[in-house]
């Protein structure tokens, strides 16, 4: 990555390693990968590191892999009630259209969260999705909308029973909000049309997108 005179290489490093470390999920990174992977030496590394970790955004655990510390939740949680917010009122129009569990999924490490969940008003039956449930990225309609983005291939993902048995999910991911690792999907126990809920999704993505920049 070329690195232009008013930005820093050191900065520039250190968020690459903080990607790098997420991406990682649970089992984290030895210093040795870190160094390989950010095309610097170990000791390069070890002042990162130790520059991180003063700050609790690393931790060196027991077994010496570098993991993301708590202070990456801190930082996280300042910004997840103003994306609550602005999603919201989107989620609720697609939750009522589709008559189902509408949801914004935001990708953490190999696992998905559910950041922000409306359900439909109207309905007598219908999935109760919990903010803050985790599952891994490859398993449901929301985790493989973001393996399939991250891998250049952004689609709507149809998926049954795979998170709760007789649950249909369909998700797209969020694509078009730099930085941003998220989906936003249904998911319903009742039989839906997968071609009319796929293109409400798609209208509720870049309605999403439109109301993400306005954090930029």
């Amino acid at each position: 990555m070329a690195i232009g005179g008013e930005t820093s290489q050191t900065l520039d490093r250190g968020v690459r390693l903080l990607r790098l470390v997420a991406d990682s999920g649970a089992p984290g990174l030895t210093i040795t990968e870190l160094a390989h992977r950010l095309e610097v030496g170990r000791p390069v590394v070890y002042r990162l590191v130790a520059t991180l970790a003063e700050h609790d955004l690393v931790r060196r655990a027991p077994d010496a892999r570098v993991r993301l510390g708590l202070g990456v939740l801190q930082l996280a949680s300042a910004i997840h009630p103003g994306l609550r917010e602005l999603v919201t009122p989107v989620l609720r129009e697609l939750a009522d259209a589709a008559g189902a569990t509408a949801h914004l999924t935001i990708a953490e490490g190999q696992e998905a969260t559910a950041l922000a969940v409306v359900e439909p008003s109207w309905t007598d039956f219908h999935v109760s999705y919990r903010v803050g449930s985790r599952h891994r990225l490859d398993r449901g309609a929301a985790g493989k909308a973001i393996v399939a983005a991250r891998t250049g291939n952004p689609a709507v993902v149809c998926t049954q029973g795979e998170l709760q048995s007789g649950a249909t999910g369909v998700a797209l991911a969020v694509t078009g909000v730099p930085g941003l690792d998220a989906s936003v999907g249904v998911v319903s126990l009742e039989a839906i049309d997968q071609d009319h809920v796929s293109a409400l999704v798609k209208r509720a993505v870049g309605s999403v997108e439109a109301a993400l920049r306005q954090l930029g």
